[in-house]
């Protein structure tokens, strides 16, 4: 579903990411860990075509991001660590721009989006303006926005940032259902808690460089996740 070969990204001197590769396939949850400045989101912006690379390819089913990124952008969503949406919008006004890019059916849409609004409480709110929002309905308003188009990958940086314990129970719940029904995750998290209970598989990057990837059981043994990535990073 997703495969990252070689990728090295850099910025004036400093390589940012430096020779990486993950492969995601589908129906896995994947976790991307690392201290703040490993990495991560250059690894994620890039994998989304966001950011130039300087070295490698990235593959999404099969697709090329450098030569076919628009095909690449309709099989995935996008979810980053900030929800920087358009304020001057109403929520239900910019679920269906979003719907609209991704021609999205009309049934379709108006299923998910009923769907989703309930299921994260903010349906009353969706004829609000945007920029009444707080952090946590944004971050809602943006997890919608990224399932309206059904996507085969789903790409997010620290996705449970802001969302209150229940609403992140329930995005839990939909990686499993999206993964069992054949797409893939890869996120980045600082919760390890959440990653070592939710991740199929997992990798730990730091200063750029992948440092240990593999199943949960391959990359913490008897160990808990934490106690890993400590070790790592000392």
């Amino acid at each position: 579903m997703l495969q990252i070969n070689n990728l090295t990204k850099i910025y004036g001197d400093k390589k940012a990411v430096d020779n990486l590769s993950i492969h995601i396939k589908p129906g896995e949850i994947y976790g991307f860990i690392g201290h703040n400045g490993a990495g991560k989101t250059t690894t994620l912006k890039s994998a989304v075509g966001i950011l130039k690379f300087e070295q490698g390819e990235i593959l999404v089913d099969g697709i090329s991001v450098k030569e076919n990124p628009v095909e690449c952008k309709k099989r995935i969503a996008y979810i980053p660590d900030n929800p920087d949406l358009y304020d001057f919008m109403t929520g239900i006004k910019y679920l269906n721009f979003i719907a609209d890019i991704y021609e999205v059916g009309e049934n379709e849409r108006n299923e998910r989006i009923n769907k989703y609004s309930e299921l994260f409480e903010i349906k009353d709110n969706l004829n609000s303006s945007v920029s009444s929002y707080s952090h946590g309905m944004k971050q809602k308003l943006a997890v919608i926005s990224a399932l309206i188009h059904n996507p085969k990958l789903i790409i997010m940086d620290e996705p449970f940032v802001g969302l209150d314990p229940k609403a992140a129970h329930i995005l839990k719940e939909i990686m499993r259902e999206v993964c069992q029904n054949g797409g893939a995750i890869f996120f980045s998290t600082h919760v390890l808690e959440v990653a070592e209970k939710l991740c199929d598989k997992v990798a730990i990057i730091k200063d750029g460089k992948l440092v240990k990837s593999g199943t949960m059981d391959e990359v913490k043994g008897d160990e808990t996740l934490e106690s890993v990535f400590l070790e790592l990073e000392a």
